[in-house]
């Protein structure tokens, strides 16, 4: 009856030790695969933010040419110069004439309470603005998502190392004399895998080739 309460157990920690192994190897490459995600998701929201500072510095420079071109354009306006004012509309930017046309069709000089430029019409857009917002909104999507992916890769390590201690609980049960001490030990191995094992099976995956 010993000897095979004997064989028992040893089969028992010897798949514990199996499961456990496996299930350690599985932890560290899943940890990889998630810490790689998230060095991907990190360099897309630098690379984003970078794009989104690029314009948004077209857009900066495509302002002060509007502002500079509505100063001289404006002042011929107020004064009656037709003939400049005519030569400034024209060389305005596309995408600014639509707020001065908005702005003129207010007759500022005559009405109270009207806008005092075009730059506070809402058809005053820019692309490049607009851009500049959308690649903004992306990398902070991206860097989000690179926080998850550390968190992820980080559940996974600590399942590593719980793997790791039921490795230890299993061969260490085997070199403890007595039936109740060996029981024991491995009993807390057994309840760290299940545990562990739920655990992780909560996580999501990632698998590549």
């Amino acid at each position: 009856m010993a000897e095979r309460h004997q064989r028992l157990f040893e089969s028992v920690a010897t798949v514990l030790l199996a499961l456990a192994t496996v299930a350690t190897a599985w932890s560290g490459y899943q940890a990889s695969r998630w810490h790689g995600k998230q060095a991907v998701a990190f360099s897309t929201a630098n690379a984003t933010r970078i794009e989104s500072a690029r314009s948004a510095g077209v857009a900066n420079r495509q302002i002060q040419i509007d502002v500079a071109t509505f100063i001289q354009f404006v002042d011929a306006y107020a004064t009656g110069e037709s003939e400049l004012a005519a030569f400034y509309r024209a060389r305005f930017r596309p995408e600014f004439k639509p707020a001065v046309e908005a702005w003129i069709a207010t007759e500022p000089l005559k009405t109270e309470g009207a806008p005092q430029t075009p730059f506070a019409m809402p058809e005053y857009t820019l692309a490049e603005s607009t851009r500049s917002e959308e690649l903004d909104r992306t990398a902070t999507a991206a860097a989000a998502l690179a926080r998850v992916d550390i968190q992820r890769a980080d559940n996974y390590v600590l399942c590593a190392v719980l793997f790791a201690a039921v490795l230890f609980f299993a061969g260490f049960a085997t070199r403890l004399q007595g039936q109740g001490p060996r029981l024991a030990v491995l009993g807390i191995g057994a309840a760290m895998f299940v545990g562990t094992l739920v655990w992780m099976a909560t996580f999501p995956i990632s698998v590549g080739v």
